[in-house]
């Protein structure tokens, strides 16, 4: 599945097939439910994961693109993003790729 990186996004491009490994390995490992309240807010609760690997990925995807706001709540293990409005397609892109790996 293509995901669609902003111009935004300072990573760089050698790395990017390496970060979406992450995420797609968190999503097939330990997503379990996906929320979407918004168009820009969106809850995935997590089990089989360590909160301190979800927190390292998320910080370092928050130092390359700036839009992105996670907060990961412990007990239960829930990571919630947020972005602004002109972000919303990134997010949604972000759901469906979580959707598609953990099934």
């Amino acid at each position: 599945m293509s995901f669609e990186v902003p111009d935004s996004c300072t990573l760089p491009t050698a790395e990017r097939p390496l970060r979406l490994a992450e995420f797609d390995e968190l999503f097939s490992t330990s997503v379990r439910e996906v929320e979407s309240p918004s168009p820009t807010r969106a809850r995935m609760r997590l089990a089989g994961v360590d909160p301190a690997l979800v927190r390292d990925l998320t910080a370092r995807e928050t130092e390359c693109c700036s839009f992105f706001a996670f907060t990961v709540f412990e007990d239960p293990l829930v990571l919630e993003v947020e972005v602004p409005p002109a972000y919303a397609d990134v997010l949604d892109s972000l759901l469906r790729r979580a959707d598609v790996a953990r099934r």
